[in-house]
C-alpha cells in the first residue's frame, strides 16, 4: 500500500487534489472529518475543550462551534497549542487505525488530507508528502470569496499555520495552485501516472521476478 500525505496552507487548494486522487481511485482520509469527531457531544474530547475553553465556545444546543473556538485560538499561540494538544493524539490514532483498515482491505493507494500533517508530528504515517502552494494574496482572495471572512480574519488563519516555505521544503512532491481547477487536476493526473501508477507498475515487475525465480 502505498500512503500519501496531502498537506498545504489554508486556501491552496488541497481539499481539491485529495477529491481528483478519490477520482482517480484513492481512499482519502480527511484529517478535518475525524476532528469533527473529536468534537461530538459527550465524548473525551469534547469534555476536554469545553474544560480548557468554557462552554462559551458551544453551540445552544451543547455542540463545539469550530468558528467560536477558531476565534479564540487564531492568533493566541498559547490557546491554540492548548487545542492542539488535545485533538492532534486522537486524530492520529483515528488516522493509524483507518490506514491499518484499508490496508487489510487490500487497498493499493491512500491519501492522509491533513491541514498538520507536518505541524501535528504525522510525517511517520506517510510515505510521501505532498504539499499545495499558492501566491498570498491569491490564498486571501479565496478565503474571503468561499468563507466570508475578513482579510484580518483570513490572515490570521493564515499566519497560525506553517510558513509555506518551510512547508514545501518537507515535501516529496509541490503541487503549485495558481491557476484554473482545470490546471490542477492536469497537474494532478500527470502525479497519479508518474508516481502511483509507475510504483505500483514497478512493485508487479518485482513480484513477477520473485515469481520466476521461485524453483
Amino acid at each position: 500500500m502505498f500512503v500519501i500525505g496531502l498537506t498545504g496552507g489554508i486556501g491552496t487548494g488541497k481539499s481539491h487534489v485529495a477529491m481528483v486522487l478519490g477520482d482517480l481511485g484513492a481512499d482519502v482520509i480527511e484529517a478535518d472529518r475525524l476532528g469533527h469527531e473529536v468534537y461530538r457531544p459527550q465524548t473525551d474530547g469534547w469534555r476536554e475543550v469545553v474544560e480548557t475553553f468554557g462552554p462559551e465556545v458551544l453551540t445552544p444546543h451543547g455542540e463545539v462551534d469550530r468558528r467560536k473556538l477558531g476565534a479564540v485560538v487564531f492568533g493566541d499561540a498559547e490557546a491554540l497549542g492548548r487545542l492542539n494538544a488535545i485533538t492532534h493524539p486522537r486524530i492520529r490514532r483515528m488516522i493509524q487505525e483507518r490506514i491499518g483498515r484499508l490496508g487489510e482491505m487490500g487497498r493499493e493507494v491512500v491519501v492522509v488530507e491533513a491541514a498538520l500533517l507536518l505541524e501535528a508530528g504525522w510525517r511517520p504515517l506517510v510515505d510521501e508528502v505532498w504539499v499545495t502552494v499558492a501566491a498570498g494574496q491569491r490564498v486571501v482572495r479565496r478565503l474571503r470569496d468561499r468563507n466570508d471572512l475578513s482579510e484580518k480574519a483570513v490572515l490570521e488563519r493564515v499566519r497560525a499555520q506553517m510558513p509555506q516555505d518551510e512547508r514545501a521544503r518537507a515535501a516529496d512532491v509541490i503541487i503549485e495552485n495558481d491557476g484554473s481547477l482545470e490546471d490542477l487536476r492536469g497537474q494532478v493526473e500527470a502525479l497519479w501516472g508518474a508516481r502511483v501508477l509507475r510504483r505500483k507498475r514497478s512493485r508487479d515487475r518485482d513480484d513477477d521476478t520473485q515469481k520466476d525465480a521461485i524453483p
